[in-house]
């Protein structure tokens, strides 16, 4: 059996995913904030070095896959938690985690957003993590912004999973070449915790956005969904998959964008 490892899989999809994989036989070990195996705040650099310190003690032969999953909606009214953990706690741990996967060519996942191909995100901030990576710097730009507007939280959050899709597909052809593949999943609205708090207006307007797949039920997506997806990808049944952002939505992208094929 395997050796996977996921952030924030105290709750919601990550929660699912751990418990999926336990079923099958593998060991998981959980990195997140509370109720982790390997609890630290990924939004910062020292809980980024434990993650990955924790990480090569707990797994010293190496790692069959790693998901990373932990991040906060764009209501959670802190812009720089979304800048922080979603983009720059994300990478850390795919690139901390990296020579492990290499040990065992296995496999990574890193969770973005259906939201990506919608067009709320703002590219200068896309365009700062991804091409100057400088944490402090945009830490400093998004200070001036007004955290108590949610269509700004939610452009935050929209600009952070866009530019880890980004970053996945940049990394996608040297990681391979080394032997570890590297993907992006791109939820849609799914039925978590995260979504049960959201306030009345984010959740009309997550509710504005139809799922195919839902058609004539008032319900979102359920977490195995998304969960099953993971598990592929990270799995040796997808080795001939890098490098790829795939829509885990209920065909609402496909719906919003029916003419896009690329």
């Amino acid at each position: 059996m395997g050796v996977y490892a996921i952030t924030g899989a105290s709750s919601g999809i990550g929660a699912e995913t751990k418990k999926l994989l336990e079923q099958d036989g593998h060991k998981v070990i959980n990195i997140d904030l509370k109720g982790g195996d390997v609890c630290v705040n990924l939004a910062t650099e020292e809980g980024r070095k434990t993650a990955v310190d924790e990480l090569h003690r707990l797994c010293p032969d190496g790692l069959d896959g790693m998901i990373c999953n932990a991040g906060v909606s764009g209501a959670c009214g802190n812009l720089e938690l979304i800048i922080s953990l979603n983009y720059f706690g994300t990478i850390a741990i795919a690139r901390g985690s990296y020579d492990l996967l290499q040990k065992k060519h296995g496999s990574c996942v890193v969770t973005a957003s259906n939201t990506i191909s919608q067009g709320a995100g703002r590219m200068d901030i896309a365009d700062l993590l991804n091409n100057i990576g400088d944490e402090a710097r945009v830490l400093e730009l998004v200070r001036g912004l007004d955290k108590t507007n949610l269509s700004v939280g939610n452009s935050m959050y929209v600009s952070t999973k866009y530019a880890l899709a980004r970053w996945v597909r940049r990394v996608s052809a040297s990681w391979a070449a080394n032997g570890v593949r590297i993907n992006a999943i791109a939820p849609g609205n799914v039925n978590t915790a995260m979504t049960a708090t959201m306030s009345t207006s984010a959740k009309m307007a997550l509710n504005a956005l139809p799922i195919p797949t839902k058609y004539g039920l008032e319900t979102l997506m359920d977490p195995s969904e998304i969960a099953e997806a993971m598990i592929f990808l990270v799995s040796p049944k997808a080795n001939g998959i890098n490098g790829n952002v795939l829509f885990v939505d209920g065909g609402t992208d496909a719906l919003l964008n029916s003419e896009k094929v690329y």
